[in-house]
């Protein structure tokens, strides 16, 4: 959908599902899916906000992490038809094995930094598992795609790159670094930290991560901006997307068209 020159772009996110698309602008989110008849569907609505936390530093972000979440059951409840990324007996499976087998490390296995970095890979199998089964890898192809398309003017969504700076593949390599010093600090400090205590330290650190998420696309041409994401590209390049079909680009399209509808000016 073509705009005026002088019409800023939106800063748009998104989410693929297992079947579409979910797109996040500034105010409003919008999805597609593609039906089991092979009709697509498209639905849209206002997002929940929070005010007064955009200029408060580590809050901020897992604050806007938390709104994006509270999105998803608006869109099922006005989708019916849309999949989630986990909406899958096999991964639900997973997740739960994972959470498992996390707390017997931590009970069984000596206090330490490769402790808290093999319960860091054990909690990554959900999204890998997730991301080997379906259309989910090609969905998020068609999400970055999609967004590139319209941030760059491109004719046409197919001659995008599958990888975007602004994935969240992007807070990997920080959370993880983040979690495993803040995960260091408290076993100096406490000598059997608790689940509050754990649980703090997991959300300083996703709010450290969205920090230097926010800094590296500030500084993008910086050296050290693109060794940060460096490590996310290459999962996105090597596991996290696929190539999608004229199908599927075509489900990207309609969750574009209908982001741009709703956030257009009144």
């Amino acid at each position: 959908m073509p705009e005026p020159d002088d019409v800023p772009k939106l800063r748009l996110g998104g989410m693929a599902l297992r079947n579409g698309l979910l797109v996040h602008g500034p105010t409003h989110w919008a999805a597609a899916v593609r039906r089991g008849d092979g009709t697509i569907e498209a639905a849209s609505g206002r997002k929940p906000r929070l005010k007064g936390v955009d200029k408060v530093a580590g809050v901020r972000g897992v604050v806007r992490l938390g709104e994006a979440m509270l999105v998803i059951p608006l869109v099922k409840r006005a989708l019916p038809a849309a999949k989630l990324p986990f909406q899958d007996a096999k991964v639900l499976g997973t997740m739960v094995a994972a959470a498992a087998g996390g707390r017997v490390m931590r009970g069984t296995m000596r206090s330490g930094l490769g402790t808290e970095s093999a319960i860091a890979m054990v909690s990554l199998l959900p999204s890998l598992v997730a991301l080997r089964g379906g259309d989910l890898a090609e969905y998020h192809g068609v999400e970055h795609k999609a967004i590139a398309a319209y941030e760059t003017d491109a004719a046409d969504a197919s001659d995008a790159a599958k990888e975007h700076d602004r994935c969240g593949s992007h807070l990997m390599a920080p959370l993880l670094a983040s979690n495993l010093a803040g995960a260091a600090l408290l076993r100096r400090t406490l000598q059997r930290p608790g689940p509050a205590a754990q649980m703090a330290v997991g959300i300083a650190s996703l709010g450290i991560a969205v920090e230097v998420f926010v800094w590296s696309e500030r500084h993008a041409s910086s050296t050290a901006a693109r060794i940060l994401r460096k490590p996310g590209h290459e999962l996105q390049r090597l596991l996290g997307t696929r190539e999608p079909s004229e199908a599927q680009l075509e489900v990207g399209r309609a969750a574009l068209t209908e982001i741009l509808r709703v956030e257009a000016p009144a």
